[in-house]
């Protein structure tokens, strides 16, 4: 039996990426097990394959008997169109599709991409043998959409991993000895239902009344230029002490969770939330917003904020943990026995165990 994953787009630093070259991994123990992807990035070239050369792959015996799984978190007609006519087995892994208003104004085609991929949800519906939600809130949708049999399976994160990592040397260098005060961390996307713009606001609540020699760095791709640009400007504005440092190497995220104080995320739309996890195997205590799948990530291992808090309520949090050490050791200790409920080898496990029932 082949088991092939695909994607809509591949890339460096994309936590679905990550996720199917975990998954690949653990595949290649059972068959052959590839990677297609509609869009990819060229540092991927021939670790991810084009969509169009799955076709003239040397063809299975039994495609029937295959599996194709398809990572669902976008629109895209054409990956649409393919899975649907395929003659394999279809295992969706969906990781969820943002709320397409939060873009409407910065990018119109990417916001009908957003909207298409939800329509194509229900049309792959009679589709899949089996569907697989990395938490109970992405499938819940699928639930509420029709779909008959939805498991769940976290993700495989191996984020101790991490921890043995070198710092890049330039960039611990920077931090150590240019920004004395407290560092607050966010990773993640620079995109707009991920709400950067709020946790600027918040901070410039917090410099100027609480702590005036904090920072704040955003570490995340900018993929919609206009409203990177707009942080940009918006930042200036303030004359805020914030770094906005896109994307960066993996030896330069290691050295900012490790000279973080506290991370904090805005975010009003998560499927699951991989940054929270990483700061937890990190010892960083973790402020977030109650939406979507990050309570149930979190799991009580962070400073939980109401869906509908302010930048001024954020302020107070940030100061709060910035300044309360004893609140800090709690969620560092809180974080760290979290983690046992993301080890890699339990939710390979899980993954298989659920393949197993379709095998």
């Amino acid at each position: 039996m082949e088991i092939h994953q695909i994607l809509v787009s591949a890339s460096q630093g994309d936590a679905i990426t990550a996720s199917a070259f975990e998954l690949q991994r653990l595949l290649r123990r059972v068959g052959p097990s590839d990677i297609y992807a509609r869009y990819f990035d060229p540092s991927l070239i021939g670790e991810v394959l084009p969509l169009a050369a799955f076709a003239r792959r040397r063809r299975s015996r039994r495609p029937t008997a295959d599996l194709l799984i398809f990572h669902a978190s976008i629109g895209e007609p054409d990956v649409s169109s393919f899975i649907r006519e395929r003659p394999e087995r279809i295992v969706l892994v969906y990781h969820n599709i943002s709320p397409a208003r939060n873009f409407l104004t910065y990018d119109p085609a990417f916001a009908g991409l957003l909207e298409g991929g939800r329509r194509e949800l229900e049309l792959l519906r009679g589709r899949v043998t089996m569907a697989i939600a990395v938490s109970d809130y992405n499938a819940a949708e699928l639930r509420e959409i029709g779909y008959p049999d939805v498991r769940v399976a976290p993700l495989i994160l191996d984020v101790r991993a991490m921890l043995n990592e070198v710092p890049d040397a330039d960039t611990a260098n920077h931090l150590a000895t240019q920004i004395p005060g407290p560092v607050f961390l966010f990773v993640g996307q620079l995109l707009p239902h991920k709400r950067p713009d709020l946790l600027l606001k918040a901070f410039h609540l917090l410099v100027t009344y609480a702590r005036p020699d904090a920072q704040l760095v955003l570490v995340g791709a900018g993929r919609l230029p206009r409203y990177r640009q707009a942080l940009q400007s918006f930042a200036q504005e303030l004359n805020l002490r914030a770094w906005i440092a896109g994307s960066v190497t993996a030896q330069q995220l290691v050295a900012f969770y490790r000279r973080a104080d506290v991370f904090v995320t805005a975010s009003e739309h998560e499927g699951f939330c991989v940054p929270l996890v990483e700061a937890m195997a990190f010892g960083v205590p973790a402020i977030a917003r109650g939406h979507a799948a990050i309570p149930e990530t979190m799991g009580g291992a962070g400073l939980l904020l109401p869906e509908d808090d302010d930048p001024a309520l954020m302020a107070e949090a940030m100061s709060a943990v910035a300044d309360d050490r004893s609140l800090r050791d709690e969620l560092v200790t809180a974080g760290h026995r979290r983690l046992s409920a993301f080890e890699p080898d339990n939710a390979r496990a899980t993954f298989l165990s659920h393949l197993a029932d379709i095998a």
